[in-house]
């Protein structure tokens, strides 16, 4: 198997026990990495079907039942950079299984809650907890798998679990929610963390801790706040519309902030990532292309789920089951581009699946408020070009990165496709809520993801490397 060869090239390691051993161990440090991956992306697809019967079970107001689901984005969003920074500093393990146990016991407090404003600081823990898993989680993997082939397959699987978790999301939420109460949705959090931590501690090598680079505090409350104050008004945008005081307030402050954090950065002698690296192209290429397909899948998503319940009448599980081909197709395209990644390179992958998945939301637009049948194939496009984008476009910004770099990398990368997300949703919300009818907002909303998966095509032709030639 590919991961039992020996690790060999890349960078530095802290130790001989970074190389992945012969055998079935080999897997260990993949299943470690990625077990604490699926349960942060299983716990923000299973909660969408659950917020409405917790709202009705704690008399949680409006605000209240926003909170729960935006609380938790926003700190998740705001603090990944901190959470990069602080693995390259510490160590990505220590950061990652300190994330796991916050996650995790936050999760058993979710459970326990017996008011909302309880349930919304927990939440507000787990999205802490996730944002120092998630960029452990790639560091750990480029570590672990120094090799470029065994390095691509398992940014591959781990691009899979997203796939996994969204499509298992809605529809395990639903089922524990009709048969054993919204509670055990957090609960099914503890034995998956418990584990994750067992296998990091066991199978996972020690990471560098490079404490010669100081964390720059001012530079990581600028990254809070722009990431902080951008998601809020998105969320807010799709209510409020996007000319409303509070939304402009909102992202002239978050652009204010992002720009202290560029001028910080230009003057601090450890910055979390140095302008070098941010003018590569390969870095912000790959992190603006994550930020277009997270923008067009996840707004496809949105946009479709509200026209599932609201126009067709699907319930919660209904909608799970109607969105499933979209996601489904997310557990395998990931597997399949990273072992084609070494044959073909990542820029054909990347542009390739972005053009699918253009063509998919393209022939939504146009088919619109059709027959269910029709929409399965666009749902499918959809889903299988932004997976098979996924492994190439994160192998490109992480192969960008040092390895001294590589927790803020991954940090960067999964902020830019935090903002993609909460971009798409507040836009799709917005357009369904100002057109004219349904049918008119839906095929808008459509239209816009598939230019933002063209655009996301171009810049991947561009930015993406192409694969080295063969003598």
């Amino acid at each position: 198997m590919a991961f039992a060869e020996p690790a060999g090239g890349g960078g530095p390691v802290s130790s001989p026990e970074s190389a992945p051993e012969s055998g079935r161990r080999s897997w260990a440090p993949l299943l470690a990495v990625c077990a604490g991956y699926f349960m942060v992306i299983l716990d923000v697809t299973a909660i969408n079907v659950a917020v409405p019967v917790i709202g009705r079970e704690l008399s949680a107001s409006l605000t209240g039942i926003q909170w729960i689901t935006d609380g938790y984005t926003l700190v998740f969003a705001g603090f990944l950079l901190t959470g990069g920074a602080l693995g390259d500093r510490v160590g990505n393990r220590r950061v990652f299984c300190a994330g796991v146990a916050v996650f995790t016991l936050s999760s058993a407090a979710c459970a326990l809650a017996v008011s909302a404003p309880f349930l919304v600081a927990a939440r507000l823990a787990e999205g802490l907890g996730a944002a120092l898993i998630v960029p452990g989680s790639l560091a750990l993997l480029q570590q672990a798998y120094p090799a470029p082939a065994a390095r691509s397959r398992a940014f591959g699987l781990w691009g899979s679990m997203a796939g996994i978790a969204a499509a298992a999301g809605p529809l395990l939420g639903g089922l524990l929610v009709t048969t054993l109460g919204w509670r055990w949705v957090f609960l099914v959090n503890l034995p998956v963390g418990v584990a994750c931590l067992v296998l990091t501690l066991r199978h996972v090598a020690r990471s560098p801790r490079r404490t010669d680079r100081a964390l720059d505090w001012p530079a990581q409350c600028a990254v809070v706040a722009a990431a902080t104050l951008l998601t809020a008004a998105l969320n807010e945008a799709g209510r409020r519309g996007w000319s409303d005081p509070a939304v402009l307030a909102g992202v002239g402050l978050a652009v204010l902030a992002a720009a202290a954090f560029a001028v910080r950065e230009r003057l601090a002698r450890s910055p979390v990532l140095p302008p070098s690296l941010l003018r590569s192209r390969a870095m912000s290429g790959g992190a603006v292309v994550g930020l277009l397909f997270n923008f067009g899948f996840y707004g496809m998503v949105f946009t479709a789920s509200l026209e599932f319940q609201h126009q067709r009448g699907f319930s919660a599980l209904g909608t799970g089951l109607a969105l499933f081909p979209a996601v489904a197709m997310t557990m395998f395209a990931s597997v399949l581009s990273g072992r084609l990644a070494r044959r073909t390179g990542d820029r054909p992958l990347v542009v390739s699946g972005m053009l699918l998945a253009a063509l998919g939301l393209a022939g939504w637009a146009a088919a619109g408020a059709a027959a269910y049948p029709v929409l399965v194939a666009p749902m499918m496009a959809a889903g299988f070009g932004t997976s098979f984008a996924l492994t190439g476009s994160t192998a490109t910004v992480m192969g960008a990165a040092p390895v001294a770099y590589s927790g803020a990398a991954s940090a960067l990368f999964n902020t830019t496709r935090q903002i993609g997300s909460a971009t798409g949703v507040a836009l799709g919300g917005s357009l369904l809520a100002t057109a004219t009818d349904y049918t008119t907002g839906l095929r808008t909303s459509m239209a816009v993801g598939a230019l933002a998966y063209l655009a996301a095509a171009g810049l991947a032709w561009l930015c993406v490397p192409a694969a080295p030639k063969k003598t």
